[in-house]
């Protein structure tokens, strides 16, 4: 159905059409990352990644984290949860060298992303864009890094790690 058609029906039909005339939008790659509780840990969820221009969406959702608790989020450089604690996923992806931050607030690891905010279930909800990370190509391409839920909240100052604590989630990003 093309453009004018969506705009011509969409008169008749609004929020139905609407629905669909926004899925002529066209994306990029994708990647998805299923989040496993590490040994001790409950955590679990998936994350979905796609690639829209020089942006990439980041969206799902976590569940079995600390009710109202905050937890520091990161993309790892390897991809890798063999060992039972996430730790063999190795230090933040940071191929800029940078120190770490705040996703979106000056200089960060490439793999710093927004802290998790879970709400009274403890089910953390996840949909932002960022302009660091990226699919398929170039230095930011998280395809196949590991991504990690921690236990505590990412306090963006400690060097390099953000004293987030325990690696409570680990699942590797893989391109779908």
């Amino acid at each position: 159905m093309g453009f004018r058609t969506c705009t011509a029906l969409s008169l008749f039909a609004a929020p139905l059409l609407l629905a669909g005339c926004g899925s002529l939008e066209s994306s990029g790659p994708g990647a998805i990352a299923v989040l496993q509780p590490t040994t001790g840990n409950v955590a679990a969820g998936t994350i979905r990644f796609v690639q829209r221009g020089n942006m990439v969406r980041v969206s799902g959702e976590v569940r079995g984290l600390k009710p109202n608790g905050v937890h520091g989020f990161h993309i790892h450089e390897k991809g890798d949860c063999s060992s039972g604690d996430g730790m063999s996923t190795g230090g933040h992806f940071n191929p800029g060298g940078q120190p770490h931050g705040q996703h979106g607030q000056g200089a960060h690891h490439t793999g710093d992303l927004p802290s998790l905010k879970a709400d009274a279930d403890g089910v953390a909800r996840i949909n932002f864009e960022s302009g660091t990370i990226h699919l398929g190509a170039g230095p930011g391409d998280i395809t196949g890094k590991g991504l990690i839920v921690h236990r505590d909240p990412d306090d963006y100052r400690t060097q390099p790690t953000g004293n987030s604590g325990p690696r409570v989630a680990c699942g590797v990003i893989t391109g779908v």
